[in-house]
């Protein structure tokens, strides 16, 4: 398989952080050889956005059962219950607010990736896609 990074995050967070990141505005800069496509992206408010959390070892010997968000008073679940960055493959995926584009770059709000995060893929947030009307969650989801 064959990744290619489609651009950079620019902000001013140098390492990760566990809470903010609603309030952090970042540049995305994308290869300019790719600035077309980003051709009617600004007619969209909101963006998914998936980069490669590169500080991460990917296949590194994980834990396949955890607490969700390290706390101990939460039920045990898989891994793949959970939305911790460790995981086997570091992919990492944030709905964002776009604020305007640039030619080959978007200022977007609420991406929780670190300066110089490689970015995989952007897509644009449409509800009637992206929007699970009757999605299902445990319990413990909600007030943590």
């Amino acid at each position: 398989m064959n990744l290619e990074a489609i651009g950079i995050v620019r902000n001013d967070v140098k390492q990760p952080v566990r809470h903010g990141w609603s309030e952090v505005v970042s540049d995305i800069v994308i290869d300019s050889r790719l600035a077309e496509a980003l051709d009617g992206l600004d007619e969209f408010s909101h963006l998914i956005v998936l980069y490669w959390m590169h500080q991460l070892t990917p296949g590194r010997k994980l834990k396949l059962k955890v607490h969700p968000m390290g706390k101990p008073e939460l039920p045990l679940v898989g891994r793949f219950a959970t939305r911790s960055p460790s995981r086997p493959n570091p992919v990492g995926q944030a709905t964002v607010r776009l604020l305007e584009r640039r030619g080959n770059i978007l200022k977007v709000k609420g991406l929780d990736a670190i300066d110089g995060t490689p970015v995989i893929d952007i897509k644009p947030y449409i509800p009637g896609y992206d929007l699970a009307a009757d999605a299902k969650t445990p319990k413990w989801t909600t007030n943590h």
